[in-house]
């Protein structure tokens, strides 16, 4: 069963909700530690947030149906601010973008070239779907190398959300 667009959407809101509180917690943290090589599949801090944020680009590229040869890496990003300035442009122009999704464009075959150059095709919902695994994969990679810092960490579970979004209409409510 594919989902339908306001599924998306929330799932979407719950991913920028995360990548916020992720980089809430790398803030907290000095330039030193964020760059600091600790092994991972993309080294530092500063590297994994890089990733995140360059494969929510080039994912978006992709339904604009452009299809960038490169994505861009940790070098292309001065600091966190570049990170979180970049971050908030795909996450903007995401928004929109899904709010014109349709239902039956879910289902659909969606092509792009990848980084190698080879042609792939996958139904939106797939796509879509793929990049919100990918990036809670990745946050959390960060928040284990935020732990190996000595740094405090969030929890980025969905429920938390929920929670938040109950907790801030009860207190509408009480208003």
């Amino acid at each position: 069963m594919v989902p339908n667009p306001a599924y998306f959407q929330e799932l979407f809101e719950y991913n920028d909700w995360a990548n916020d509180r992720t980089l809430g917690a790398a803030a907290a943290v000095s330039p030193e530690q964020l760059k600091r090589e600790l092994g991972n599949s993309f080294g530092s801090v500063h590297d994994t947030l890089a990733h995140i944020t360059g494969a929510e680009w080039i994912w978006l590229e992709r339904w604009f149906g452009r299809s960038p040869a490169k994505l861009p890496c940790g070098s292309d990003f001065v600091g966190l601010d570049s990170i979180i300035e970049k971050l908030r442009k795909v996450r903007s122009d995401r928004r929109h973008w899904l709010g014109l999704v349709s239902a039956d464009s879910l289902s659909e075959s969606a092509s792009y070239r990848n980084v190698r150059g080879q042609s792939c095709a996958y139904p939106l919902w797939q796509q879509l779907t793929h990049v919100v695994n990918h990036s809670t994969y990745h946050r959390g990679q960060v928040i284990t190398l935020l732990r190996q810092l000595g740094n405090n960490v969030v929890s980025t579970d969905f429920l938390l959300l929920i929670d938040e979004r109950n907790e801030r209409s009860a207190a509408a409510g009480l208003r």
